[in-house]
């Protein structure tokens, strides 16, 4: 990635910090898990959405939450 990229980024993460991590509880799970909701609620399945990626993100982070910290069902 070129370096002006990279201060893009920079510059961003600021902004986008709060609501892109990776969960390490349930109260960050929780956040991650509304967040999706919202904007399922306003992109709907329209893949060509700006945000459509945002939400493929944030699946696979609570997806990956899930694995590791919720157990099946018996």
């Amino acid at each position: 990635m070129p370096v002006g990229e990279i201060d893009s980024v920079e510059r961003a993460w600021p902004d986008m910090a709060p609501w892109l991590f990776v969960p390490h509880s349930e109260e960050e799970y929780q956040r991650l898990v509304a967040l999706l909701d919202s904007l399922i609620d306003r992109v709907g399945e329209d893949e060509t959405h700006p945000l459509a990626s945002l939400m493929e993100v944030l699946g696979t982070l609570i997806e990956r939450y899930e694995d590791e910290h919720v157990s099946e069902l018996a």
